[in-house]
């Protein structure tokens, strides 16, 4: 089987070849690790690759099935990880110059399951900053572009994982979410993204940006893949003071019940405050035509309203920055990470730590450490933070009542398609805009996942958002891979087959 056929393979379909012998582990790793020193240096979805733990990982997975051994569903199947999620033995620098040779002696809870499930990981994706940006060029080390048209940003800050899937250098990826970080980019590069519900991924091992908002989960291309990756990554974890108990099942069962196409009795609601002024009108127009699909197939749709989502954008960017401040203050130029001496005068451990930060962080990370110091000061917490607070429960009461009233709420992952590499990097507020629909689902804590739903007149790609209540997530993969199957069939494929084709060299 050729490497172009091997790396357009799902990843279900992948686990399906593999199980029946008809390829080995080795060569689907070695066809993927093909495709990133391909069209890489293009893309620049990639910080970091190792072929050599990958392909060792993918001979162990071989030898284990030839000698009979019972083996998850996904082994064999590689991955690629945000550069946020720490890894034993290999960089993680979340995207920054302040952590840019730091090499974990250890590695998260997830990347430990996925180990566990014989997951090669092919390497660490790009990002934006700490997580920090809409678009993935706040990343330390250069931007990634989108497959689709590479002189458009793939979304961010997970732009790396995404545009990974989309540029069929990778089957599956793990994204993380604070407001949007996995959908956001999902929707602009036509690849499925799913935040699950807030404490149901452990943590642990995640450089934190916000930790009341960031939640790691799936990048795939399609909606069954990332019931597959999510039943790996979710559970239970003891090292994670904020994991949920319980364990990561019945999303697989939910895609497939889906995958059937009736929605009857489900009740869908549209939030009226996510669409409208701002939203590119060929994205609407994917939108409400996706509804009329799940109407089709048995769904009653209404229009429910969510007041104080007007404000979520307000309140996260008052959140996030203040819970940044706190957490990046770590990076001191003391423990880890880079150090900078002052070229001049004493070296005195003030001096030292302005010295590392001022050259170790980027102008967004800057920006919100700032912010968020200010915002957390004294004589300021009550009317910054606090009010934000206020708010966040507001969106948290709206969330309560929509879903007393119906089953799943929906709107536009994003209010437009991917937009040029470099339009918005000098205007935050304009950059910050490309996550108003996203954020809600964050500062509640509840799960949604994005599908590609379409394209606008230029052919970039336009994604769908379904929202779920906390703890129900296989409603995610129930809607989504219900629409999913009523897009792929009007279309005579999936979506990213008509992205263009990337040059691979011979």
């Amino acid at each position: 089987m050729s490497d172009a056929t091997l790396t357009r393979r799902t990843a279900a379909e992948l686990a399906a070849l593999l199980e029946g012998g008809e390829v080995s582990s080795v060569e689907v790793t070695q066809a993927h690790l093909d495709r990133i020193g391909a069209v890489d240096d293009a893309v620049h979805a990639f910080l970091h690759t190792d072929g050599a733990p990958a392909l060792a990982a993918a001979a162990a997975v071989d030898a284990a099935r030839a000698a009979g051994d019972d083996l998850p569903a996904l082994a064999g199947v590689p991955i690629a990880v945000k550069d946020v999620v720490v890894t034993r033995g290999q960089p993680t620098t979340a995207g920054s110059r302040i952590l840019a040779d730091w090499v974990p002696p250890y590695d998260a809870t997830l990347v430990t399951r996925l180990r566990a499930a014989g997951m090669p990981i092919l390497g660490k994706t790009n990002m934006d900053e700490f997580a920090m940006g809409s678009s993935t060029e706040h990343s330390a080390f250069g931007p990634t572009r989108n497959p689709w048209d590479l002189d458009r940003i793939p979304g961010g800050s997970g732009g790396g994982s995404a545009a990974a899937v989309a540029a069929y250098e990778a089957p599956l990826a793990i994204g993380t979410d604070t407001g949007g970080s996995i959908r956001q980019p999902a929707a602009v590069t036509g690849t499925v993204g799913v935040k699950p519900t807030y404490g149901s991924v452990s943590r642990y091992g995640l450089i934190a940006l916000a930790s009341s908002l960031d939640q790691a989960g799936p990048c795939t291309r399609t909606v069954l893949d990332a019931a597959l990756l999510h039943e790996v990554i979710g559970g239970h974890d003891p090292a994670d003071s904020t994991s949920l108990p319980g364990e990561a099942t019945g999303f697989v069962a939910a895609a497939h019940d889906g995958a059937r196409r009736d929605l009857t009795g489900l009740r869908v609601g549209v939030v009226r405050e996510l669409g409208g002024e701002g939203y590119q009108s060929e994205v609407r127009a994917a939108f409400d035509a996706s509804v009329e699909a799940l109407q089709r197939i048995g769904a009653e749709v209404v229009e429910v309203s969510c007041p104080s989502f007007d404000a979520a954008l307000a309140a996260y960017y008052l959140i996030l920055p203040a819970e940044a401040s706190s957490n990046l203050a770590k990076f001191d130029g003391m423990r880890y990470g880079l150090r900078v001496e002052p070229s001049d005068g004493p070296v005195t451990a003030e001096r030292v730590m302005a010295a590392t930060r001022g050259a170790g962080f980027g102008d967004e990370a800057k920006r919100r450490i700032i912010l968020g110091t200010y915002a957390l000061s004294a004589g300021y917490y009550d009317a910054y933070y606090g009010s934000a607070q206020k708010v966040r429960t507001l969106i948290q009461r709206d969330f309560a009542a929509a879903f007393a009233e119906v089953d799943v709420l929906v709107s536009p992952t994003a209010p437009t398609t991917a937009f040029r590499l470099g339009e918005k990097l000098d205007d935050p507020m304009a950059m910050y805009l490309n996550d108003v629909a996203t954020i809600p689902a964050n500062l509640a804590g509840i799960p949604g996942i994005s599908i590609p739903n379409g394209t606008d007149a230029a052919g970039l790609p336009t994604g769908f958002q379904i929202l779920a209540p906390a703890r129900e997530d296989a409603r995610l993969y129930r809607v989504g891979a219900a629409l999913e199957a009523l897009l792929v069939e009007s279309w005579g494929g999936h979506l990213l087959e008509r992205a263009p084709e990337l040059e691979v060299s011979a």
